[in-house]
């Protein structure tokens, strides 16, 4: 399992920015996470920045830390494209139906994020049921369980 470390994650979303804004030649993933970049305006500066490696987002400045952000919508990407876990990508594709892409992306990232939490916050691993489910409400769609 891949698990890179905070500077690792922010070297790679900085260094696909930098790529795709001096127009060289991106990896498959790197040309995914620069269009979630470009999907992120309000990111741009901070990318392009001398300090973004060091930067701090506590959450009690209420803020969104960027680089967390950023790698939630690519897990979510790679979640659709395998349809992992099952039924992700027709929870997906209605709330694109609903909503857009975009917004759709931003309700499976509430999701997630509830999920990761659960899991931090029980000492467990990711309830993938719990997390459809979540995404299902969203859609509007009835939940698998109960």
């Amino acid at each position: 399992m891949f698990n890179p470390t905070r500077e690792q994650v922010r070297d790679f979303f900085i260094g696909a920015w930098r790529k795709h804004r001096n127009r060289e030649v991106l990896s498959a993933l790197e040309t995914i996470a620069a269009g979630i970049v470009l999907e992120h305006p309000e990111y741009h500066d901070l990318l392009e920045s001398a300090n973004a490696l060091a930067r701090e987002f506590p959450p009690e400045d209420g803020q969104t830390n960027p680089f967390l952000h950023l790698s939630l919508h690519l897990a979510i990407e790679e979640q659709i494209s395998i349809d992992q876990p099952p039924g992700i990508r027709t929870v997906f594709e209605a709330l694109c139906r609903r909503y857009g892409r975009h917004s759709a992306m931003h309700e499976l990232l509430d999701s997630l994020g509830e999920t990761m939490f659960r899991a931090m916050r029980d000492g467990a691993s990711p309830d993938g049921s719990a997390y459809i489910d979540s995404a299902r409400r969203r859609a509007g769609m009835p939940p698998i369980r109960d």
